[in-house]
């Protein structure tokens, strides 16, 4: 690559301010706001206007028939397509790409909604017995292995995080993306600055599976466990160290004060994962929220008070420490996101909110302890879906049915808390402002107030458009306490919540197959980013040639998950 297009290029992706936080929670705040009402009237205004384009595919799909699908190019146009125009020609004007997408949406919604009939009465009442037999069984089997269903709230906010990152990271190269987009130097709040947090959030999210699964896995030895790890990891250091010789030997142009010299983002990623298990003792007896902030104060202490934060804006590079400051330093400040991501997964993919803390009491508790009695009634006597129960021997796997009522309140509490800590650390000015390049406590603090109340979002309009008695608490009439259907109404019902998916609550099939192979699809974005600057001066094109590229490989990157839908490439 020429000498000096590499310098004007590094210096085009450098030395940038960003925005403000209001303005970018304002837009995304707007886009819920303004999905939520385009499926009761109509959409406004979104994120850029690509959630506008779930309001639509959303209203396609409820009025089609159930025997038609959107085609993959229908799909592509509907999801992809807006996504990029926001954040490229209409990343000034969001209001006319929303103007754009709400002609077709408001005579979409003209149309009578298809219906998917009612559901069994069956499924909505319970009788004495079978309450007083399904608490039995929960209380015999509270050290099963339960089942986790999908969660098309989930699945839909990490594709619509995947998209933004695949298209920012080969877009922020062209002239037609807004520089306050675009990373930070050192402080500064941007979309792009957000993305990298909100992709560590979201892996914390998923990381949460196994635990919920079998919360036991906490306590099991800790050599095994990191064995399988860093045989998981390995593929990604390996992708690291070739990232960095390619770069090295290409002259790519890179952004020093983003991760240092050698270190890049797939080596944070992969060390992330070690570091949790490392941490597996402390979380059976610690909240993983309140681990999660420790680590972030621990972190934000060692920048202010231990010199962490002098030495990565003043030290010359000049050993191998030295030269990848950026890297090694943050790798603590990811791992705090990565924990508060883990939290928020304990808490939306298991039964209720409350059923991983149970199952960690239960843990810490000493084997000699004994169980707490129990007064059996027709109904059960807390909100808990599990109750304590003495040590029975292993249980096979559980059906049980997610309460998302309460998940969404207890989302709701901690955006509020995060929020509130952000504002007072804005206050007191801890850490300086936010900064992505050392993730100080404002920065990680911020990802997470973000991208809780984004899921909460999500879940609340799954709650309010796509409502199933079989996603809500139930309470009996007369004694007002939670009732608990019996496991086989359970299993009954299952083709009821396929149906309730099918009828518009399920996550777009684009998106779905996104959110399942991500990591490959992140991979393949870095590599085709790479090619195309070393194929052609993407600093110096005309907006519609950037368009025409960007569409491009939107397109590629679009079919390749669409062509690997129906099986996971990388297990991670």
């Amino acid at each position: 690559m020429d000498h000096d297009y590499k310098t004007s290029k590094e210096a085009f992706v450098s030395g940038m301010t960003g925005s403000s936080v209001g303005h970018i929670n304002m837009v995304s705040l707007s886009s819920l706001v303004s999905r939520l009402r385009l499926l009761e009237t109509a959409q406004a205004e979104v994120d850029g206007g690509h959630q506008i384009s779930i309001a639509l595919y959303s209203a396609l799909k409820t009025r089609l028939p159930p025997s038609k699908h959107l085609p993959f190019l229908g799909e592509v146009l509907l999801l992809v397509g807006p996504l990029l125009a926001s954040v490229t020609v209409f990343a000034n004007a969001p209001g006319k790409l929303c103007l754009i997408l709400l002609v077709p949406t408001l005579c979409l919604l003209l149309l009578p909604r298809r219906e998917t009939g009612p559901f069994l009465p069956s499924s909505l009442t319970h009788s004495r017995t079978s309450s007083r037999d399904s608490t039995a069984l929960r209380d015999a089997n509270t050290s099963g292995i339960i089942s986790i269903s999908p969660l098309p709230a989930l699945t839909t906010y990490r594709s619509h995080m995947l998209l933004l990152t695949f298209l920012c990271i080969l877009a922020v190269d062209f002239p037609v993306f807004p520089r306050s987009l675009a990373k930070c130097e050192t402080f500064g709040a941007s979309m792009m600055d957000l993305g990298v947090g909100a992709f560590v959030f979201s892996q914390g999210i998923v990381s949460a599976i196994p635990l919920v699964k079998n919360p036991q896995h906490l306590t099991e030895p800790l050599l095994p466990k990191v064995t399988v790890v860093l045989r998981k990891c390995s593929p990604l250091l390996l992708l690291g160290l070739l990232r960095t010789i390619s770069v090295k030997g290409t002259e790519y142009p890179e952004h020093v004060t983003e991760y240092g010299v050698h270190w890049n983002f797939f080596i944070t990623l992969a060390l992330i994962p070690i570091l949790q298990v490392l941490l597996h003792p402390a979380m059976v007896h610690l909240p993983i929220s309140l681990l999660g902030v420790l680590v972030a104060i621990s972190h934000q202490l060692a920048l202010s008070a231990g010199g962490l934060q002098r030495f990565v804006l003043e030290a010359p590079r000049v050993g191998v420490i030295s030269a990848n400051k950026e890297g090694i330093v943050s790798v603590t400040g990811y791992l705090a996101i990565h924990l508060l991501g883990l939290s928020t997964g304990t808490l939306v993919l298991a039964p209720t909110p409350s059923y991983f803390k149970r199952r960690l009491q239960q843990l810490a508790r000493p084997p000699t302890a004994p169980p707490r009695p129990r007064t059996p009634s027709s109904d059960s006597d807390s909100d808990d879906d599990v109750p304590d129960a003495p040590t029975r021997s292993p249980a096979p796997v559980l059906e049980q049915r997610r309460e998302n009522d309460k998940t969404a309140t207890e989302l709701c509490s901690y955006a509020v808390l995060w929020w509130v800590f952000l504002g007072a650390l804005k206050l007191f000015g801890a850490g300086g402002g936010i900064s992505r390049r050392m993730v100080n406590i404002q920065y990680i603090t911020w990802v997470a107030a973000y991208n809780t109340t984004f899921l909460l979002g999500y879940l609340v309009l799954d709650l309010f458009f796509f409502p199933s008695p079989l996603s809500k608490s139930i309470y009996s009439p007369t004694s007002k306490l939670k009732v608990h259907p019996d496991p086989d109404m359970l299993k009954a019902t299952r083709h009821l919540r396929g149906r309730d998916l099918s009828a518009g609550g399920s996550a777009p099939a684009l998106l779905e197959a996104i959110n399942k192979n991500g990591l490959v699809l992140f991979l393949l974005a870095n590599v085709m980013t790479g090619l195309i600057n070393l194929s052609m001066q993407t600093m110096y094109m005309s907006d519609w040639s950037s368009m025409l590229v960007l569409s491009l490989y939107a397109l590629a990157i679009s079919a390749v998950a669409w062509t690997c839908r129906h099986r996971r490439l990388w297990r991670f």
